[in-house]
């Protein structure tokens, strides 16, 4: 289990507050991502190289509908 004491969560620009997104944490050798629908829930630990090569797949469209 991931310690998440004073862990600063933040969510995208384009949420609207609905609590229907995911927040991200910065860590000194990656990131932890979470629900927003249940804080409750253990995050997700990504490596630093695996969320930016995540996020510019999100950028280039690699997951759409």
């Amino acid at each position: 289990m991931i310690d998440m004491t004073g862990v600063a969560w933040r969510t995208s620009s384009y949420s609207n507050g609905g609590g229907e997104c995911v927040e991200v944490a910065d860590l000194p050798n990656g990131v932890l991502v979470r629900d927003t629908k249940d804080r409750t829930r253990p995050a997700v630990q990504w490596t630093a190289a695996s969320w930016a090569t995540f996020v510019a797949g999100v950028k280039l469209g690699d997951f759409g509908r």
